[in-house]
């Protein structure tokens, strides 16, 4: 296989482009389309959803269905698994049937979806890159209303399937990992904080944003430049506010075929719940 055949591989195993998508939904194939717009700090999606979404697909919310309630893992933990389960079930999830998820354009909420069913064990889930923005620019149709009836799916959640690092694993030993900030330099670098009560970063982390992971079309860039943005870092294990970020630039570094890359699930506003931990502000160290 030649590399440009391995990188395109990779990217198709966990995204998939509208033009694929709308091939694949014209053929009568099974595919359950889950639709994970939103804001963490904004109005919820589902206005946005009935105002246009792709035919056939299921409104998911971020805050009650993708995540626990906000205290010990942080500002967005990890869901319960049971509980997980019971949400993917409500909307028509299969362990057999394929899942495609999307949000309004930068993949950032879907890449959320996506790790947690990636790490529950299900085996095909891709995200639409570009999003509903990019659906509806390559001139593809769209429904609108409430949404489908929706008949329960019998998804068997499997969590714990995804390595991850945790925040006791970090505190044991900080130096045995590479921790990857991927918010935004002024945020990493403490000038601005709109979310979080601390500003600042873990010490030692270097600053990797992911928003340059994806292209003016908010699309994800290519191998080569998603690679060259970690050359040097091996095995990052990524963080940003709570989480939520983190998993969509993990997910551009599987698109790209980077491996050994790792979330630590709590992010940010888990670190900082204990005010004797640590921060830092500043520019970033020098690569390890």
């Amino acid at each position: 296989m030649t590399v440009e055949a391995a990188d395109r591989s990779a990217r198709e195993r966990v995204l998939v482009e509208p033009e694929e998508l709308s091939l694949r939904l014209a053929r009568g194939e099974r595919v359950t389309l889950l639709d994970v717009r939103g804001s963490i700090t904004g109005p919820p999606g589902r206005p946005d959803y009935e105002a246009g979404h792709l035919p056939g697909a299921v409104f998911v919310e971020l805050e009650t269905e993708l995540s626990g309630e906000p205290g010990e893992g942080g500002r967005h933990p990890l869901p319960d698994a049971d509980a997980f389960q019971a949400a993917m079930r409500s909307v028509g999830v299969e362990d057999d049937v394929p899942v495609v998820a999307y949000d309004a354009a930068t993949s950032l909420y879907a890449a959320r979806l996506w790790w947690l069913l990636t790490d529950a064990g299900h085996p095909d889930v891709r995200v639409l890159d570009g999003g509903y923005a990019g659906w509806v620019a390559d001139g593809h149709p769209v429904e609108t209303g409430e949404g489908p009836a929706v008949t329960p799916g019998g998804f068997h959640a499997r969590s714990g399937q995804r390595d991850r690092v945790d925040l006791d694993q970090i505190l044991a030993d900080p130096d045995a990992y590479a921790l990857v900030d991927v918010r935004s330099a002024e945020r990493y670098r403490g000038e601005v904080e709109p979310i979080d009560p601390v500003a600042g970063h873990i010490p030692g982390a270097l600053n990797r944003p992911a928003a340059h992971l994806l292209d003016e079309h908010a699309r994800f860039r290519t191998a080569a430049e998603v690679a060259a943005a970690y050359d040097g870092v091996e095995e990052p294990v990524l963080y940003c506010g709570s989480g939520i970020t983190a998993a969509q630039a993990l997910l551009a570094l599987e698109a790209a075929g980077v491996e050994g890359g790792r979330i630590y699930p709590g992010s940010w506003s888990d670190w900082i719940r204990d005010p004797d931990r640590p921060v830092a502000t500043g520019e970033e160290p020098a690569a390890r």
